[in-house]
């Protein structure tokens, strides 16, 4: 599933690659996956891309006039390639963009000069795959209202906003019971992590994900936080790293405990155990998270 660090790399990406182009065309050759009509998608030709953008687990491709927004759910992923690079079977949308004059001024810094940015007089695509069509693209025309599920106003603050300081944090745990792992995946709560991050987070703050946030210490609840953000900006930097040029690469072996059941933890060296529940598991360390 894709979540905040792997959403932060590619809008990021997309932003520095994409800018300042306009739409040469667009398809849907999954047209379940797409929420609007095919005239609405063929009104985005022409329109230029001003903005690539993230928030919680939704990306957004801000053109001059429409919007369209991207849930890409559990197995939704994005593909930035030049037309020549055969599309992938499970593709749901195509957009084609044409050369521009200049890349965007306001980019990430450590996408500048990449070697994996197309080249401003090329023609490039982005390709969004989803092989169970469980994610979603909504088209937003201006003045359509068009409802996106959990992208209103009861979307949480994004775990890595400036403004969740630590006394914010405080002041909404206290508002959420139940146990820590769905509670650092309610997106009411915070937004952007999923079910691989809550288990990284819950194992570098120490803290056992069946414990209830009742139970939970005033150092804890702080140190929860921190693990928070500190796993999540180490994770965005072994991201830019390893995920260009392939952004639909799911990386994941950097992680100390997820879907490493068995397997020593890093810390302590007890095994570590895991229960899986569909397609999702909680991994964790029985030894060193209370």
């Amino acid at each position: 599933m894709p979540e905040l660090p792997d959403l932060a790399i590619v809008t990021e990406a997309f932003q520095a690659a994409l800018a300042g182009r306009s739409l040469v065309a667009a398809s849907a050759p999954g047209p379940l996956t797409v929420r609007g009509t095919p005239a609405e998608l063929t009104a985005f030709a022409g329109q230029r891309l001003e903005r690539v953008s993230r928030r919680g687990k939704f990306v957004t491709f801000q053109f001059d006039r429409d919007r369209i927004v991207v849930n890409a759910m559990l197995t939704g992923r994005f593909q930035l390639a030049v037309p020549a690079v055969n599309v992938p079977s499970s593709t749901a949308l195509v957009l084609r963009f044409g050369p521009r004059a200049a890349p965007p001024p306001d980019v990430a810094r450590w996408t500048r000069g990449a070697a994996w940015l197309p080249a401003d007089d090329a023609v490039v695509e982005v390709r969004y795959r989803d092989p169970t069509q469980m994610g979603k693209v909504y088209l937003i025309p201006t003045g359509t209202e068009r409802p996106v599920p959990g992208f209103d106003e009861s979307l949480a603050p994004d775990a890595d906003d400036p403004k969740l300081t630590l006394d914010a944090w405080r002041d909404r745990i206290r508002r959420h019971p139940g146990e820590l792992k769905p509670l650092l995946r309610n997106q009411q709560f915070v937004a952007g992590i999923g079910n691989a991050y809550s288990d990284e987070i819950l194992h570098a703050a120490r803290l056992n994900p069946f414990r209830k946030r009742s139970s939970l210490a005033a150092e804890e609840i702080d140190e929860l936080h921190r693990a928070m953000r500190t796993t999540l900006e180490r994770a965005v930097a072994v991201l830019r790293k390893r995920v260009p040029p392939t952004f639909e690469t799911e990386v994941r072996d950097f992680m100390a405990v997820h879907r490493k059941g068995g397997e020593p933890c890093p810390r302590c060296g007890t095994r570590i155990s895991e229960v899986s529940s569909r397609s999702e598991a909680t991994s964790w360390c029985r030894g060193c998270q209370r």
